[in-house]
C-alpha cells in the first residue's frame, strides 16, 4: 500500500512546490523577486520621480536660485497663461511634433523595410546609413550650423537655390533646419525599430500572397504596415516625447530667433531658469511639458489600441 500510493504523494507535492509564490504555474520554474529589479527602482526614483516632484513644489514658488524659495500660489501658472510668448512657444513645440511624426515616420517605415533584406549590399548601406545615431546631438548641431552657414557654407555657394543664402534669418527658413537635422539624426533610431519589427513578420504571410498572386505593393500595404502597427505606434510616442522636450538643437542652431520665431517651450524654459533666474515660471513649464507629453501620448495609445497589446499576427 505504500509503494502504491507514493506517486501520488510525490505528484501532490510537486503541484504544491509549483504553485507556491514565485513559480510559474505549472512549471515549477522560480521566477525573479523584485530584489532584482530593486536597482532600477531605485535610480528611477532618485532621477525621475525626486526631481519631478521637486518640479512641482518649485512651480508653486517664487525662486531666483538664490535663498529660500517662497510660496506665491498659482501665480506662476497665471503668469505663463497670460505670456504671449509661451503660447506660442507651446505651439511651436506642438508643429515641430507634428512635421516630425509625418517627416520621419514614412521614411523610417520604408528604409526599416528596405533594410530587413538580408543582401549584403543592404547591410553595408544600412550600417553607413546609422552612423548619425552615434553621435551627439550637440555634435550634429554644431556639424550642420557650420554647413548651413550663410557666409562660409553651402547656402553662400548655392544662392540659386537658397535666395540670400540666411536660411536662420526667416521662421520658415529656421523652422525647416530644425526639422531636416532632427530627421537626419533621429530617422535611423526610428528605422531600427521597424527593421527588428519587419523581420519577425512570419515569411508564411508572404509565401501565401504571392500563391494569391499579390505583388510588393499589395504586400506591404495588407501585410507589411499591418504587422509594423504596434511598431509604428511605439515610433509615433517616441517622437512625440523627444519633439516636444527638443532643446539642444534649438540652442545651438537657432537660440530661438528669429526673434522667438523658433523658441520652443523647452528652450523658453531654458531662458526662464538661467537667463532670467525664474525658476519658479521655469518649473511650472517643465511640469506642463511632462503633463502635455503624457496626455498626448495616452490619447495616441488610447486610440490606437496599442494599450491592449493585440497580436497582429492573425491566423500564425
Amino acid at each position: 500500500m505504500t509503494t502504491a500510493t507514493a506517486p501520488a504523494v510525490d505528484s501532490e507535492k510537486t503541484r504544491r512546490r509549483a504553485t507556491r509564490p514565485g513559480r510559474a504555474a505549472g512549471t515549477g520554474v522560480s521566477r525573479p523577486s523584485f530584489v532584482w529589479a530593486a536597482p532600477a527602482a531605485v535610480f528611477f526614483g532618485l532621477f525621475a520621480i525626486v526631481p519631478l516632484l521637486l518640479v512641482v513644489v518649485l512651480s508653486f514658488t517664487s525662486w531666483n536660485g538664490l535663498g529660500s524659495p517662497e510660496f506665491a500660489g498659482l501665480d506662476n501658472w497665471s503668469k505663463l497663461l497670460d505670456d504671449p510668448v509661451m503660447l506660442k512657444s507651446l505651439w511651436l513645440s506642438l508643429l515641430l511634433t507634428v512635421l516630425g511624426v509625418v517627416v520621419q515616420t514614412p521614411i523610417s517605415i520604408l528604409l526599416g523595410v528596405w533594410a530587413a533584406g538580408h543582401q549584403r549590399n543592404r547591410a553595408v548601406l544600412s550600417a553607413i546609413y546609422f552612423v548619425p545615431l552615434l553621435l551627439s546631438i550637440t555634435a550634429v548641431s554644431v556639424l550642420w550650423r557650420a554647413v548651413l552657414d550663410p557666409n562660409f557654407g553651402v547656402p553662400s555657394q548655392a544662392r540659386w537655390l537658397f535666395g540670400d543664402g540666411n536660411l536662420f534669418g526667416v521662421q520658415a527658413g529656421a523652422i525647416g533646419v530644425l526639422v531636416f537635422v532632427s530627421t537626419w539624426q533621429f530617422t535611423p533610431l526610428h528605422t531600427l525599430i521597424y527593421q527588428g519589427a519587419a523581420r519577425a513578420i512570419p515569411q508564411v504571410l508572404y509565401q501565401a500572397a504571392q500563391i494569391d498572386g499579390a505583388g510588393r505593393f499589395r504586400q506591404f500595404f495588407h501585410i507589411t504596415l499591418p504587422q509594423l502597427r504596434n511598431s509604428i505606434v511605439t515610433s509615433m510616442v517616441l517622437m512625440v516625447v523627444g519633439g516636444l522636450t527638443t532643446f539642444d538643437t534649438v540652442l545651438i542652431l537657432t537660440q530661438g530667433g528669429p526673434g522667438t520665431d523658433t523658441t520652443n517651450s523647452a528652450y523658453y524654459m531654458y531662458q526662464k531658469a538661467f537667463k532670467s533666474f525664474e525658476f519658479g515660471t521655469a518649473s511650472a513649464i517643465a511640469l506642463l511639458l511632462v503633463l502635455v507629453a503624457s496626455f498626448v501620448s495616452l490619447v495616441m495609445v488610447r486610440l490606437t489600441g496599442y494599450d491592449k497589446m493585440r497580436s497582429t499576427m492573425e491566423g500564425v
